[in-house]
């Protein structure tokens, strides 16, 4: 799930993977299963500051 969640993060299409409006992240945020600030954007996952 991780893997799918960051995809569009990874592959440039948003910059955060709450942003991705077509992910079952949302259902699963509101389900409390994940943070909403889960995986950060790019730049967190890259390792430098916006």
């Amino acid at each position: 799930m991780d893997y799918v969640h960051f995809n569009p993060v990874k592959h440039g299409l948003v910059r955060r993977v709450i942003d991705w409006p077509h992910s079952t992240f949302h259902k699963l945020v509101k389900a409390g299963i994940y943070p909403p600030d889960w995986a950060g954007g790019v730049a967190d996952a890259l390792g430098y500051d916006d």
